[in-house]
């Protein structure tokens, strides 16, 4: 059985990506993602299989975006 690693979602891998699409789990009340340690997934931006703990900060064509929603915007003034 692999073992489970938990994540902040600000840590900069592929499995807290929003574009990376690989067996995870994310607990959005706790802001964490619980991924197994030999997890595999497709990087929807490159279109090519990356493991999920692969660090993404000298990545030049990544475009890692926090699993965190984006903010409503306010509507618009009347």
């Amino acid at each position: 059985m692999a073992e489970k690693l938990i994540l902040p979602t600000e840590v900069k891998v592929c499995a807290t990506c929003s574009y990376w699409d690989g067996d995870r789990q994310v607990d959005a009340e706790m802001k964490l993602v619980v991924v197994s340690e030999e997890c595999q997934g497709e990087c929807l931006v490159q279109e090519t299989s990356k493991p999920g703990l692969h660090d993404v900060r000298r990545e030049c064509d990544c475009i890692w975006e926090d699993l965190d929603p984006d903010e409503p915007s306010a509507p618009p003034a009347a």
